[in-house]
């Protein structure tokens, strides 16, 4: 497929300016009117001094048990825990995170959406007749039946989804309709590919990215927990970055063990001025590090899905930044790695080895421990790497933070940078534990937060409310100053922020309402469909930009 920058922007969601312009070879800047033109005509933003100002009224905290938002927006359901997705009667998954759309011809009101599905909570046990909160869960006994359906409704979606009549509706008999879940047949790829020929499932699918070439990239995070819960063998088949094709259902995913295994809570994908592909992306842990990984070989846009071969050969480096350096992991090339030993043994005996274990790696060649780095987002004109640091109450970090790095010469693929604390959390900015992120064509920030459900609305977070979702300019004099654009229902986290190519419809996966339940006889939260429902994770589309 030869990729120009009109179908970049086409068929990319946030941040397509910084892609096309570096692909291109099109300078940074050069994006600058068209991302103005595009944010004003479509955001109703006003340009003023180089900066932009929300028409919106902001909305207040609040408790209340639904998606609020500001005048003017609403929102449609698309999709819920166990909606119908396709003729053969597969169902959507539980707990949606990371959602990436991805049009069909080029109609921004007509395409796939995947979604994530990341872990199963009280209320998915509840739904299914069996106690989770009882002596089952403690003890572990659970049946194959119940691992089976444990797994199933994890790992993500491919769903085909229409604007119709001004509302998103889900078509639930979609050809393209597709489950990747804990029972799915894998293929790795990359030096650690000789742990099996084939290993079976994805879960705890936290956040993600999508590539130049139309393919989703879907992150194992905490991946740990359900190795346990469904008492499975061999941990090392998870913790991986996962390349789903959602145009081909016949398609099998493939795990690129080049981008190391930890747990992975995003990935951002941006080219280089030398060709070479660049993969930003954090380990959602407090202490971890942050990381990025850099191709051999050079992109070419008329390979298409050939490309993907570019993930499996490369270089992972992890960030020291008291010294601005991203640290090679290359174990034929770096000394600290060769020389890291346990009981007088080597730690590392081959580049497998340093994958699978990339923390223990990270650690011997003095990374940077981070406060739980999650999203990393590149910005659409400059081409700056946004973190968001959700907290870290061991280092007295409650309320979190955004860290913008630079890279040296703004080259992706070089060795060098310099870093800001962009905006921090806490009653001063109004926002506290950001999580996923997402730009529009003007350089926008917008940020979902993730307070735990146990501290929501409780001590040093009552101010904050329910999670929500909060834009904050990059530029002018409101650069880092935050807003709050919307609300989630009760024991909610609002997930996965991604824009149309057009702008003008926002999807949010509201993951884990009334998740801070105590019993079952008194829930939290009845979301979305009220009344006595039980409340069920939903992914949905806001309208009105």
């Amino acid at each position: 497929m030869d990729v120009n920058r009109r179908q970049f922007l086409t068929y990319l969601g946030a941040g397509t300016a910084a892609l096309a312009s570096l692909a291109t070879g099109i300078p940074a800047l050069a994006a600058g009117p068209l991302s103005g033109r595009t944010a004003d005509h479509l955001f109703g933003l006003e340009t003023k001094a180089s900066h932009f100002n929300p028409k919106f009224s902001p909305i207040q905290p609040t408790t209340k048990d639904d998606v609020v938002l500001p005048k003017g927006y609403t929102y449609d359901v698309i999709a819920s825990y166990g909606d119908v997705i396709n003729p053969a009667g597969d169902t959507f998954g539980f707990n949606n995170d990371f959602t990436c759309f991805l049009p069909i011809e080029g109609n921004p009101e007509h395409g796939l959406l995947w979604v994530n599905h990341e872990y199963l909570g009280e209320l998915e046990y509840y739904v299914n007749g069996y106690d989770y909160l009882g002596a089952d869960a403690e003890d572990n006994k659970r049946t194959p039946e119940q691992i089976q359906k444990y797994l199933y409704a994890l790992g993500g979606s491919v769903i085909e989804i229409k604007k119709q009549n001004g509302k998103w509706k889900l078509v639930s008999d979609s050809t393209y309709g597709r489950r990747v879940s804990g029972l799915t047949k894998h293929v790795l790829t990359g030096p650690a590919a000789s742990i099996a020929k084939e290993v079976t499932g994805t879960f705890a699918n936290c956040s993600g990215g999508v590539t130049l070439w139309n393919t989703i990239l879907s992150c194992e995070e905490n991946y740990m927990d359900v190795v346990g819960d469904c008492k499975l063998e061999d941990a090392r088949h998870y913790g991986w970055v996962v390349e789903v094709d959602p145009f081909d259902p016949k398609s099998t995913p493939k795990k690129h063990t080049a981008l190391g295994r930890f747990s992975h809570e995003n990935t951002a994908m941006v080219l280089a001025s030398t060709g070479q592909l660049v993969v930003y992306m954090g380990d959602d842990a407090r202490d971890q590090y942050v990381y990025k990984y850099v191709s051999k070989g050079k992109y070419d846009p008329k390979a298409g899905k050939a490309n993907s071969r570019l993930l499996e050969d490369g270089t992972l480096y992890v960030a020291n930044f008291g010294k601005g350096t991203w640290i090679s992991l290359d174990l034929a090339t770096n000394e600290a790695l060769q020389k890291a030993a346990k009981d007088g043994k080597p730690l590392f005996a081959s580049q497998a080895d340093v994958l699978i274990n990339c923390r223990d790696a990270a650690k011997a060649v003095g990374a940077t421990p981070m406060d739980r780095p999650e999203d990393l987002e590149v910005h659409p004109i400059d081409g700056s790497v946004f973190i968001a640091l959700t907290n870290n109450s061991s280092h007295g970090n409650f309320y979190g933070q955004i860290v913008r790095l630079f890279e040296k010469d703004n080259q992706h693929a070089g060795e060098e940078f310099t870093f800001e604390i962009f905006a921090t959390g806490g009653p001063q900015s109004g926002f506290s534990a950001p999580d996923n992120m997402a730009f529009d064509s003007a350089g926008n920030l917008w940020v979902v937060t993730d307070i735990s459900s146990s501290s929501t609305n409780t001590g040093i977070y009552q101010s904050f409310g329910n999670n929500g979702v909060f834009f904050i300019p990059t530029a002018g004099e409101n650069k880092g100053v935050a807003v709050q654009f919307a609300s989630g229902p009760v024991g909610s986290e609002m997930t996965g922020p991604w824009f149309t190519p057009d702008e003008k419809t926002l999807f949010l996966a509201v993951q884990h309402p009334g998740e801070n339940l105590k019993t079952y006889d008194k829930p939290t939260s009845h979301w979305p469909k009220g009344g006595s429902h039980v409340a069920l994770p939903s992914v949905i589309a806001i309208n009105g930009f």
